[in-house]
């Protein structure tokens, strides 16, 4: 199946021109800001990275997402190597998946030759499916499932012979969605992603968390060193670095309340989003989408919603009064 991603800017340029510098890159709900980085010594960049980093990283990344001390941890290049994994771990079968979001579950789990599903509620969910896949809060339209229902689902699942996936790639902002704090428990496995909030994407890290057992069957099918040592360093001192941390949350905070007064002085709607994206529909959205590439700000489009633009944030107050211009001018064009 072809999947669209947002982040695709250089094909952006290519088709719109342009340099980097000139465009708002909007389209994939990674922080624009990058976490502040600590000094890495050349020993890191040097060794292969060893037992010691690799278990700070671990520890501070069970602290800082609340899981217990007993629970199974797994760090990975990217939550992406985790959800092309998962598909092996038990034997084929029917999965399903809630509705629509990150396409790249279904994807993976169509290419290990399970039969999907694809639920739009929870109801939905057939009696013989034994994995569900759940994106909490979801992407593109910020869904929240209940905790107490996501630990009910994880225990179907287990009778079932599978587990629950939940995707808390964009719960940082939102830790009262998380699950995390109940991994250990049979039947789910909840995936991290770490560059999301902290504005580092590019460094790919994601962490899973599960029962020892399964733990272990994807660090073994990762294999050694999966993780890179300087991004093990850097996820240890972010993680254990509160005092920036709070600070850190309080700008993106305002960042969305700057996404969000742009949208609203331009007459966009929000329909659902995060605290790092909105989504917004409109009836020309993938027009509205064209106008803004001309302007050089990349949204994210949906073929399958023809009316939905998700939207990530700016990084600053400057940023912001050329959306809320660019935003009216791409409108104007779109009605006129």
């Amino acid at each position: 199946m072809q999947i669209e991603h947002g982040g695709a800017l250089d094909r952006a340029i290519d088709q719109y021109g342009g340099e980097i510098g000139d465009w708002i890159d909007l389209s994939t709900g990674i922080n624009p800001e990058v976490f502040p980085l600590p000094f890495i010594g050349p020993g890191i960049w040097n060794r292969l990275p060893g037992e010691k980093v690799l278990s700070s990283a671990l520890h501070a990344a069970r602290d800082y997402y609340g899981a217990a001390r007993d629970a199974g941890i797994v760090a990975a290049p990217g939550t992406q190597a985790l959800i092309q994994i998962l598909p092996n771990l038990v034997a084929k079968g029917e999965v399903a998946v809630l509705g629509p979001t990150y396409q790249e579950h279904e994807s993976s789990f169509l290419q290990a030759s399970w039969m999907v599903s694809n639920c739009r509620r929870l109801d939905e969910i057939p009696g013989s499916a034994k994995v569900m896949v759940i994106v909490n809060p979801n992407n593109p339209d910020g869904r929240i499932v209940a905790k107490d229902t996501l630990l009910g689902l994880a225990e179907r699942m287990d009778r079932r012979g599978g587990f629950l996936i939940v995707d808390e790639a964009f719960a940082d902002p939102h830790p009262e969605t998380s699950v995390a704090a109940q991994a250990g428990i049979k039947g789910l496995i909840v995936l991290k992603s770490f560059g999301k909030f902290f504005g580092l994407g590019g460094m790919r890290l994601g962490f899973a968390l599960s029962t020892p057992a399964v733990s272990q069957a994807l660090a073994l099918r990762l294999g050694a060193w999966a993780v890179s040592g300087p991004a093990l360093a850097i996820a240890t001192h972010a993680f254990s670095n509160s005092e920036t941390l709070s600070a850190y949350m309080e700008r993106l905070k305002a960042r969305r309340t700057l996404l969000a007064d742009a949208l609203s002085d331009a007459g966009l709607v929000e329909t659902g989003g995060t605290m790092l994206f909105s989504l917004v529909k409109h009836c020309q959205a993938h027009m509205l989408h064209d106008e803004l590439c001309k302007r050089h700000v990349l949204t994210r489009k949906f073929s399958y919603e023809p009316q939905w633009l998700r939207l990530g944030l700016p990084l600053d107050e400057d940023a912001a009064r050329r959306l809320r211009q660019d935003f009216i001018i791409a409108l104007d064009a779109v009605s006129s």
